[in-house]
């Protein structure tokens, strides 16, 4: 089976601020399921390391030079319709006016500052815990979904609160707990009979507490350095990835789901990721 025929949709599953230490404390969900694909656990988020940065980059394709990102930015305007650096969302949209498209984003900033306002997207902004109810919801009504984004916050929250790293317990709880509710995400699509033909993300936007223990932004490698896998048509398990960067998740989308990858997007499919081999065993 050809990986563009046997992908159906698509989810980017994600959780802000816990870099690469899902390594460093319990994520039972997160490591069984990736076991079915392939990972990386040096992946890299753009600079400057910070989450509307980093979270435009994924979505848009392209490095915060060009999408001009910042968290104030994201915070007090809508990203522009126009912009020549459209996001997997515009791009599945243009493609499909009738999909059905979903974000749900802990972080309010993304669902209106970072994903394009007039597209028909369903969002919601809620916290975590909450925000996972309304996935399962949606999902078992809308089991039909083309393409869905989360994003999860509690991770980069204990961090600014309690430190980053693995000495500290706190953030690494905040992960576990995080590793849970993506259980549940993920046992939904599973549940649902969805994920044969699902092309699944997960992934997180940055680290920290590399210059700073509480803090995120530079070049440190505790910084930069993130988990990013997939799971689906087309990608063998077990499968190693030597270089990701985090800004080729829009083009992984978008070649999954059968679209053009813009070319003035920074953002490339990285190489061996999907096989006729892996669509096979998919």
């Amino acid at each position: 089976m050809h990986l563009l025929s046997a992908t159906k949709r698509v989810f980017i599953l994600g959780m802000d601020g816990a870099g690469n230490f899902i390594q460093n404390t319990p994520t039972p969900y997160i490591d069984e399921f990736l076991k079915k694909g392939a990972v990386s656990y040096t992946a890299q988020a753009p600079s400057p390391t910070i989450s509307a940065e980093c979270w435009g980059s994924v979505l848009h394709g392209v490095n915060p030079e060009k999408h001009q990102l910042n968290n104030d930015v994201a915070a007090n305007r809508v990203y522009p319709s126009d912009s020549p650096y459209p996001s997997v969302f515009r791009l599945a949209r243009e493609a499909w006016p009738d999909a059905k498209l979903a974000a749900f984003s802990s972080w309010t900033p993304i669902n209106h500052g970072i994903i394009e306002d007039d597209l028909g997207i369903h969002k919601e902004s809620k916290p975590d815990t909450e925000l996972v109810s309304a996935i399962e919801t949606y999902l078992e009504q809308n089991a039909d979904v083309k393409l869905l984004f989360m994003q999860l916050d509690e991770p980069d929250a204990s961090g600014h609160k309690y430190g980053y790293g693995p000495d500290s317990p706190e953030y690494l709880n905040a992960i576990t707990r995080n590793d849970e509710l993506f259980g549940r995400v993920l046992g939904t699509i599973e549940k649902l009979g969805l994920l044969a033909d699902s092309l699944i993300i997960l992934l997180t936007d940055h680290g920290g507490g590399g210059e700073h223990k509480y803090n995120h932004g530079s070049d440190h490698p505790m910084d930069k350095n993130v988990f990013w896998g997939c799971v689906g048509p087309g990608v063998a398990a077990g499968s190693a990835l030597p270089e990701v960067y985090i800004v080729n998740t829009a083009a992984v989308a978008a070649h999954a789901l059968g679209l053009q990858v813009p070319d003035h997007w920074d953002a490339k499919v990285p190489e061996g990721l999907f096989s006729e081999a892996g669509a096979r065993q998919a």
